[in-house]
């Protein structure tokens, strides 16, 4: 069946149409990494977003549950050059076609998506259509378009309630933990992004004690610390600061999400009253942005982001480079930045574009990439490991 890709600025392409039967307008973005569709695609931080993967083959290894950042895609779009349709991997549960159909994702594929992105980094990220209607109107679909917003896409991913999760080894189900989590089939079949109460059990309190606000956090966040010895209390993103700090964690850790920092104006309320406390904190993506506003900071979005697994950070302590997973359509303005409060820790060597925060005189540090990355680059995940020395006071 023939699809169509319709932009803002009126150009259409024309490919076949995959995944769910139905129409969608969208923010179109590209992501620019080679492997990881899967994580792709269930990363919150794409709600509001379709994705044009420049990569020219997706789908060739399938779908591995174990292998989800949350237990739904996010994406309201996929677009591909080539779809494989069969999938050659030990591992594999389904093909990524039959994942878009089960979960209403639509897409389209046998287009040019080099052309397509080159027109998103000349002229900026803008939104466009899906549609499989052969008789489409322009005059019609170009006004919607150019009304669309992502609107405040936090509220959507966040997690219903509070959960936690236990150090590495304490999930119940067989063998050690696997990807961002040994995969919760039957929270899956339920659509439910959090663990199942029965997955875990206490530890007596042993290890330290994180408290990570859900702004549309990938599961390697917390998995991340799990695998260290952290036992990580998950808080959905509109939890006040007094209840984080009543709980008297060890630290916090602001996560990733979607959409434009300034439409999350009650939380960085709240995250001011956290940066007034000795916790320390350490922040990832729209996190490090949150914090950066909730101190005084500004934020723009950026011409057509950043989002691949290929992006090299500089740290600004060491000299040393490191190549970073990114996802991220809005940044610090370093311009705005008072160097009383924070100053720059990381920078990105392409474009010179802040990539990390450290906060004078507080235990905290942020960074606009993710250096939990899976299924990779994973060259920066020793700041998780700065995190655990500054929450035991040797950093």
């Amino acid at each position: 069946m023939k699809a169509f890709l319709v932009l803002e600025d009126g150009t259409v392409f024309e490919g076949t149409h995959i995944g769910a039967d139905r129409e969608v307008i969208s923010e179109i973005v590209f992501n620019t990494s080679m492997a990881g569709y899967l994580e792709v695609l269930t990363d919150p931080s794409y709600a509001g977003q379709a994705v044009c993967m420049t990569y020219p083959l997706i789908g060739n290894y399938g779908i591995c549950m174990d292998d989800m950042e949350s237990l739904k895609p996010w994406p309201d779009g996929f677009i591909v050059r080539e779809l494989s349709r069969i999938p050659s991997n030990f591992r594999n549960d389904c093909t990524i076609q039959e994942f878009l159909e089960q979960n209403g994702v639509p897409g389209i594929a046998g287009i040019d998506t080099r052309a397509l992105t080159r027109i998103l980094r000349e002229k900026g990220t803008m939104n466009g259509m899906i549609t499989a209607d052969e008789n489409y109107s322009l005059d019609e679909i170009l006004p919607k378009l150019q009304k669309y917003t992502t609107g405040r896409v936090v509220e959507k991913v966040t997690c219903s309630e509070k959960y936690v999760v236990e150090p590495a080894g304490a999930l119940e189900q067989n063998g050690p933990l696997s990807g961002a989590a040994r995969f919760d089939r039957e929270g899956y079949e339920r659509g439910v992004r959090e663990p199942r109460p029965s997955l875990v059990r206490e530890l007596n309190g042993t290890g330290l004690q994180v408290a990570l606000l859900d702004l549309g956090a990938k599961r390697n966040i917390a998995h991340s610390l799990a695998q260290r010895g952290c036992r990580v209390t998950v808080y959905p993103a509109l939890t006040s600061a007094e209840e984080i700090i009543r709980e008297a964690p060890d630290g916090i850790m602001l996560s990733n999400g979607p959409g434009d920092p300034k439409e999350c104006a009650s939380i960085i309320e709240e995250i001011k009253r956290l940066y007034e406390t000795d916790i320390p904190i350490f922040a990832i993506c729209l996190g490090h942005q949150l914090m950066a506003l909730a101190t005084g900071a500004d934020t723009h979005k950026m011409k057509y982001g950043h989002r691949g697994g290929n992006h090299p950070v500089k740290d600004l302590a060491t000299g040393k480079v490191y190549i970073s997973s990114q996802n991220h359509g809005y940044v610090v303005d370093m311009n705005k930045l008072d160097p009383s409060v924070a100053v720059p820790a990381f920078v990105n060597v392409n474009d010179g574009t802040n990539e990390g925060l450290s906060y004078v005189n507080k235990n905290i540090f942020t960074v606009q990439f993710h250096p939990e990355a899976c299924p990779g680059p994973q060259d920066s995940g020793y700041l998780f490991d700065r995190f655990i020395d500054m929450m035991k006071g040797e950093n």
